[in-house]
């Protein structure tokens, strides 16, 4: 430490380490599941490609052909006084944003930025679709970033059917059955892994409430709506919520029609109510974000809604980073090939 600041955990530390810091996140409503998480251990790793092998493989293990696996991938931590490792991507698997000359978005409209800086870096895009992987972006310590290109067969996505209304298998959505968090750094014992991907599995309403349902995301409600021919002239009539209901319906039985791993909501939040007991009878503090904890639909049904939690962060965690395209000087930096 007084020779260079810093130190190597050892693989004990980094596995309990990593562990804890998923039971600490305050936003994590699935932390119950903390002692089950796959710790990777791929600090040796130096090269871009290397990394983004280990990504791959990544997704090949937690896929799991469905049943989900916990799971971390660690690289090399960040030096004292240099940056980090970055992966650019929020998350390993997303789609593409394509913002049309009338303003419209094709796409997910949360990645129309990111979208368009890989344009700059030199991507041209899959069809111009609605469900486009993006490339994974990764740059290691001062160096340009990188692109590549997932392998096809190595994301399981979901075509979204509904278990009453034969109509909607026909309007083409779909959903990947992997959420791997990319761009958040985990600290463990006043180090920094700035590019440590982990994942769990997906709760419901993250797809049909928010991913899907958001206005300002893939905004489907109005759809949905009108292929249930609902009055959407006033929303005293509840089409939004008749809509976002038959919406997360249809994620829950499409996932478990393909045999995915996925969780509702009303199970999550007793899981978490079970996971605080725990907590207590361990003798520790449970902290949460209860904006976070409380599902985007149906909240109040909910045991978690009508419980007050304190919002603290302590360590070992994850935090989040800026993200590295809106640093002017990687658009400067580095020729285009438009």
């Amino acid at each position: 430490m007084e020779r260079t600041g810093t130190y190597w955990q050892t693989q004990e530390e980094l596995t309990y380490g990593s562990m804890v810091a998923w039971r600490n996140n305050a936003r994590c409503i699935g932390r119950i599941n903390w002692q089950m998480l796959q710790v990777r251990d791929m600090r040796y790793l130096s090269t871009a490609q290397d990394i983004f092998m280990a990504i791959v493989e990544h997704i090949r293990l937690a896929t799991n052909s469905g049943k989900i696996r916990s799971m971390i991938t660690i690289f090399a931590p960040q030096r004292p006084g240099h940056p980090g490792i970055r992966i650019w991507n929020p998350q390993i698997i997303r789609y593409a944003g394509y913002r049309q000359a009338n303003g419209t978005i094709i796409g997910d409209p949360l990645h129309t930025k990111l979208t368009e800086v890989l344009y700059k870096l030199g991507w041209r895009g899959a069809q111009g679709g609605a469900f486009d992987l993006l490339p994974i972006v990764i740059q290691m310590p001062n160096r340009p970033p990188e692109l590549f290109e997932l392998p096809r067969d190595c994301v399981l996505e979901v075509a979204l059917s509904h278990p009453d209304f034969s109509w909607f298998i026909e309007l083409g959505i779909k959903w990947h059955a992997l959420p791997v968090i990319s761009n958040m750094r985990l600290e463990i014992g006043g180090i920094s892994y700035t590019a440590a991907p982990f994942n769990g599995w997906y709760m419901g309403t993250e797809i049909g409430a928010r991913n899907l349902g958001d206005i300002n995301r893939y905004n489907l409600l109005p759809l949905i709506a009108k292929m249930m021919g609902l009055d959407t002239r006033s929303d005293r009539t509840l089409w939004k919520d008749r809509a976002l209901v038959e919406l997360n319906r249809a994620v829950l039985h499409s996932f478990a029609l393909a045999g995915v791993t996925i969780i509702d909501h009303h199970t999550a939040a007793r899981q978490f109510i079970h996971h605080e007991k725990r907590e207590q009878q361990a003798g520790r503090k449970l902290y949460a974000d209860w904006s976070w904890i409380v599902p985007p639909m149906s909240g109040s049904t909910t045991p978690v809604f009508h419980i007050p939690y304190e919002n603290r962060q302590v360590t070992p965690n994850f935090f989040y980073q800026d993200d590295p395209w809106l640093e002017q000087r990687f658009l400067s930096s580095y020729p285009t090939k438009e």
